[in-house]
């Protein structure tokens, strides 16, 4: 029989531009008949550390003081492995995927460096200045930086360390390893 495994996007993370695709996905889903789980995974440690931005002074950010349940893609990886290689399992079942919540003070002390915390009003005005960004990415950072500032993006959840049956990557590690590698210079 077939098994759909959809991978959506965290519960909490509704308000999110680009959540409306994946809360209309899962309803056809549901709905189709067919065997199904759905995975929604939080959004990745890895795209938190990208989306800071390096300044002489430290890091710089539109989070404020929000915090985001990040999770390493890895672990996203493994959970949609343990699911597919036993789908039966699984049947049925949405799980919320998501980590530890970090935040950008913690990404910068682990870095042992400064984070200042700039206005999502000016945020915005950068991304729409910034011409290499594609039209839908402005909005769709923005509503990030929203969500994460207003802890709308914090929640918890056991779902993803009872999946793999073992300790979750360490998402602060994995954020800040990335904001290190985006650093001027650092390559």
């Amino acid at each position: 029989m077939l098994h759909v495994i959809y991978t959506s996007l965290t519960g909490t993370g509704d308000h999110l531009r680009f959540a409306l695709a994946h809360r209309v996905t899962e309803d056809p889903v549901k709905d189709s008949g067919l065997a199904r789980t759905i995975l929604r995974n939080g959004l990745y440690a890895e795209l938190f550390g990208a989306l800071l931005t390096w300044t002489p002074n430290g890091l710089e950010s539109a989070f404020g003081d929000g915090v985001l349940s990040a999770v390493a893609r890895v672990d996203l990886a493994a959970a949609a492995a343990i699911v597919a290689s036993q789908p039966t399992d699984h049947a049925g079942k949405t799980y919320e995927l998501v980590g530890e919540p970090i935040s950008t003070g913690g990404v910068a002390e682990h870095l042992g460096i400064a984070h200042r915390s700039i206005g999502l009003g000016e945020y915005r005005g950068r991304l729409l200045a910034d011409d290499a960004l594609l039209p839908f990415q402005p909005p769709m950072l923005a509503s990030i930086a929203t969500s994460v500032r207003h802890g709308q993006l914090s929640n918890s959840s056991p779902d993803l360390a009872q999946l793999l049956d073992r300790p979750l990557t360490d998402a602060l590690a994995v954020a800040a390893d990335t904001a290190a590698a985006m650093r001027p210079g650092a390559r």
